[in-house]
């Protein structure tokens, strides 16, 4: 998961950056100010964008309201000091997605983080994905080369979906259950294994199943 978080105190952010890369697991981009902030929204795809309320060139309701204006359909989540109920309908207000108050643990940001991550905030999409020669077919949930369709699982799918739309970036296992089995506890990373495997042995049937690569003790990539 793709992080962008906007912090101007350096200390904090180190700290919160270094925590979400470790513990989370997270790819974080953190910048300082809110023009850095809504430059690097614009530019770049994230799953969630984490705006502290007080910066320097814009603060986070400033850069919230922005990029909802301009349409930006992407989670945001708000961090502030100010914890007057009128506060928190400011920020709910100017488009946040979520409001956490500072100082506040670590824990916390990382579950309000899991949440978003599994709410659909992604504009409606073309039904048919291409990648080189392989057509995926979000309708159908069917994966084609010329005339020959193979039917996916739905699980297959949505793991061949999440690899294709991160094509070239490790995926760690962590990741993968998140986005895909993250409410079912009692699912285990060996399911994950055996999702990958039958779906690398559909895409081998059309002569690509080194296109799933295993990072060993990490997790998985698709890499054409």
């Amino acid at each position: 998961m793709n992080l962008l978080l906007a912090e101007d105190d350096v200390k904090l952010g180190e700290l919160t950056t270094y925590m979400l890369e470790k513990k989370g697991k997270y790819q974080v981009d953190w910048v300082e100010n809110g023009e850095d902030a809504y430059d690097y929204a614009i530019a770049s795809h994230y799953d969630v964008i984490i705006l502290d309320w007080m910066m320097p060139r814009g603060d986070g309701i400033e850069v919230c309201k922005k990029l909802r204006v301009e349409g930006y359909g992407g989670a945001i989540l708000m961090l502030t000091a100010k914890d007057a109920i009128q506060d928190r309908v400011m920020g709910l207000d100017a488009g946040a997605d979520d409001y956490l108050v500072k100082p506040f643990e670590i824990e916390e940001l990382l579950a309000r983080i899991r949440a978003l991550g599994r709410r659909n905030f992604s504009p409606i999409r073309e039904e048919v994905l291409k990648l080189d020669e392989l057509i995926l077919n979000r309708t159908s949930q069917t994966l084609q080369v010329d005339q020959q369709i193979v039917q996916l699982t739905p699980r297959e799918y949505q793991l061949l979906d999440l690899l294709v739309q991160n094509k070239g970036q490790v995926l760690t296992r962590d990741i993968i259950y998140d986005r895909i089995w993250g409410t079912e506890t009692d699912v285990s990373y060996k399911t994950i294994d055996a999702t990958v495997k039958l779906l690398r042995k559909k895409l081998s049937s059309f002569g690509k199943g080194d296109w799933l690569q295993s990072i060993r003790g990490v997790g998985y990539k698709l890499e054409t």
